[in-house]
């Protein structure tokens, strides 16, 4: 299958941040970015995976430095764009990716350990990034933000609290984001997939039997949805040709929720 691309260099002399980029849909948009002409700074809390992506990109002919992120963490997150305008002087497209999600649990069952810690990857994660990587895009005039939501930010899902609440408040910050910030030329707007073909989904394929054709019947377009289709809409979304989309979750779902 071909998938459509943005013309080569059409992100020349930028420089893109990826969290959650040591493997599935981070890894995809890091290497998108890359293709698009962007410097990529690789940012995951995993050492082994973050240097493999930036192996990737090395040999076919990008530039990726990779940065430890625990985005649970304020000086975490600090150290990730210190270590950015470091290394590169600047920050222009920002993807904040990085996500986790737990197996099916009751809405009373859940511990406050795991309530806490979904939401703090998934939610609190992208504010610390967002509180970081404005500052830094406004002082120079502007920039684009991508983040990370799902279908099941826009719907409920059962035995998915957690996850559902923080994909929820995912697109609400977005919103509120792209308010704050379009006077000061940034565009923040949020992806939010369906099932993606990436290795939590593809374990999940091989270990229960029939849901692939499960999910492939969901989908009016009869297909499960690649990494890098989603990457692919994340730089486009902070490419010049989305200058005017701001404040939207993009739904990328095969038909599914209409």
């Amino acid at each position: 299958m071909t998938v459509g691309k943005l013309p080569a260099n059409q992100l020349a002399g930028r420089v893109a941040l990826v969290t959650g980029a040591a493997s599935g849909l981070g890894r995809a948009s890091a290497c998108a970015f890359a293709r698009a002409g962007a410097r990529v700074v690789v940012a995951d809390i995993e050492p082994e995976g973050g240097a493999e992506t930036v192996a990737l990109i090395a040999a076919a002919g990008g530039e990726a430095t990779f940065v430890l992120v625990d985005v649970r963490r304020a000086a975490d997150v600090e150290a990730m764009i210190s270590r950015t305008l470091d290394i590169y002087g600047r920050l222009d497209c920002a993807h904040n990716n990085a996500g986790m999600i737990a197996g099916d649990i009751a809405l009373e069952e859940y511990t406050e350990d795991l309530w806490d810690a979904i939401l703090g990857v998934n939610l609190k994660g992208i504010w610390l990034c967002l509180k970081h990587e404005i500052p830094l895009m406004r002082a120079r005039g502007g920039g684009a933000i991508v983040n990370t939501s799902s279908v099941a930010g826009l719907r409920g899902d059962v035995g998915r609290a957690a996850y559902v609440a923080s994909k929820h408040g995912v697109i609400g910050l977005t919103r509120v984001a792209a308010l704050e910030c379009a006077a000061a030329g940034i565009r923040v707007n949020a992806v939010c997939p369906g099932w993606v073909r990436t290795p939590p989904t593809e374990f999940m394929l091989a270990v229960i039997p029939g849901l692939e054709q499960q999910l492939m019947d969901q989908a009016p377009l009869g297909r499960i949805c690649t990494a890098e289709e989603v990457a692919e809409a994340v730089v486009w979304l902070c490419s010049d040709a989305a200058s005017f989309v701001t404040g939207h979750p993009l739904v990328i779902d095969g038909g599914l929720l209409a």
